[in-house]
């Protein structure tokens, strides 16, 4: 057995090993609780130092994470940091990093490779290594590996190399970090070893596959399959619309059926990291080998054209009322990507408030988990949540329903509202002038 290897591995296994998460957000965060419970002590870095210096306080600012799980960590062994020349003091290394896409919607991996060009000078032997973020087939051997072995390491000999892809689902109490099983594929078969011992401690299964691409394909594969259903169930909602159809009946009763469905169900776009963007990375990289993926890119269309689809619907609910999109006040109701979380990734509301914005309409928003609207790449609203009372609600010409969460007052809405426009059919049952079905 190779000694680097059989050392690292037996650190792991005892739990003497310094685990280093980089990327502190709503992946890197609960991994690095998790470790930490599991006896590591685990370093946390993140290119914010604001964020640091919240951890470092005992402050989450995560709203599903309790600050007081951020301090019991920081009591056995937890610190975040700002300081990449601190990664010579970890033996494991886990990249939890944005993997967004550009205007054009392709792959951006500006993070990953800065990540690694960041910690490349920091490396030594006995390291693993395990890239988490959501990509395309081949970027862990074709951008970190060249990269790491540039610095004269033997990548598994010296230091090994693993992809392990972020299953997170933020806000799921039924699946937190610890109960999701672990995939996990390495460079070579001793990093292989090595990546199992990582996880094995920290996560209840790891499942070994026998490469790294396909652990990345995995990854899209579970994405992709919700994003397509999704975007069928969107279109089946248009054309149901258009027949007088309530689609929601329409899915209810298709789950009665024991074998062959899955419900899934229609909303006013795709949220998150994962799901809106995983089809253009397999896309883009079929592209590269030839392959067109039609049927994929359709769903990714139907899905990004969903916010159109709300807008217009808001406009002829506004036809009722002698009203236009123009000059008209609309309340967002919910702006996170999905309900009772805070995690603001890729959400369909930012879409639509800037149609409304483009279109002329004055726009407000009510979001308890999200209090003022962060600067995000490519949007910012200079805008506060605001408080749902009657006296507000009846200021407006139409709330606007993106993301239901269950912390909002569903009746009294219904009762004050002059307008609704419901994407997340919470008033499914409900066939009357003021809500609109979207």
């Amino acid at each position: 057995m190779n000694n680097t290897k059989a050392k690292l591995i037996k650190k792991l296994n005892d739990t003497q090993a310094t685990i280093g998460v980089i990327g502190l957000g709503y992946v890197g965060l609960p991994l690095s609780l998790r470790f930490n419970a599991a006896g590591y002590d685990v370093i946390g870095f993140d290119t914010d130092p604001s964020k640091t210096h919240q951890l470092n306080s005992g402050i989450s600012y995560i709203s599903h994470i309790d600050s007081c799980r951020v301090q019991q960590a920081i009591n056995n062994g937890f610190t975040a940091t700002a300081n990449f020349a601190r990664i010579k003091d970890v033996d494991g290394i886990i990249l939890c990093v944005p993997t967004p896409l550009t205007s054009n919607r392709q792959p951006d991996l500006s993070f990953v490779i800065q990540t690694t060009e960041a910690i490349c000078p920091h490396l030594h032997e006995g390291q693993v290594i395990s890239l988490e973020s959501t990509t395309y087939p081949g970027t862990t051997e074709e951008e970190l590996y060249p990269r790491i072995s540039a610095g004269g390491l033997t990548v598994g000999e010296q230091i090994f190399l693993v992809y392990s892809p972020e299953r997170e689902d933020p806000g799921n109490l039924d699946f937190d970090a610890r109960k999701i099983p672990k995939i996990c594929g390495g460079y070579t078969d001793r990093c292989l070893q090595v990546g199992l011992a990582l996880y094995e401690k920290a996560i209840d299964v790891v499942v070994p596959v026998s490469s790294i691409k396909v652990a990345e394909m995995t990854k899209l594969l579970e994405n992709i399959y919700r994003a397509v259903n999704i975007g069928m169930v969107n279109e089946m909602k248009i054309v149901a619309d258009h027949m007088g159809i309530n689609i929601y009946e329409v899915i209810e009763a298709a789950k009665t059926k024991p074998f062959g469905f899955t419900a899934f169900y229609p909303g006013p776009g795709l949220g998150g990291h994962c799901i809106p963007i995983d089809p253009f990375y397999l896309s883009w990289k079929a592209k590269k080998h030839g392959v067109d993926t039609r049927f994929i890119e359709l769903a990714g269309e139907v899905n990004t054209a969903m916010p159109n689809w709300v807008v217009e619907k808001l406009s002829q609910g506004l036809e009722r009322f002698d009203k236009t999109l123009a000059g008209a006040k609309v309340l967002i109701l919910g702006i996170a990507y999905k309900k009772n979380i805070d995690d603001m990734r890729e959400s369909p509301a930012v879409a639509i408030m800037a149609l409304l914005e483009n279109a002329g309409s004055e726009i407000a928003y009510c979001d308890p988990y999200v209090p003022v609207f962060p600067r995000l790449r490519n949007h910012y609203f200079d805008l506060a949540t605001v408080p749902i009372k009657q006296q507000n609600l009846e200021q407006f010409d139409a709330v606007l329903i993106i993301t239901d969460h269950d912390c909002f007052d569903y009746q009294m809405i219904q009762n004050h509202a002059r307008l609704i426009v419901d994407t997340r059919g919470r008033y499914a049952k409900f066939q009357i002038d003021t809500i609109i079905h979207a």
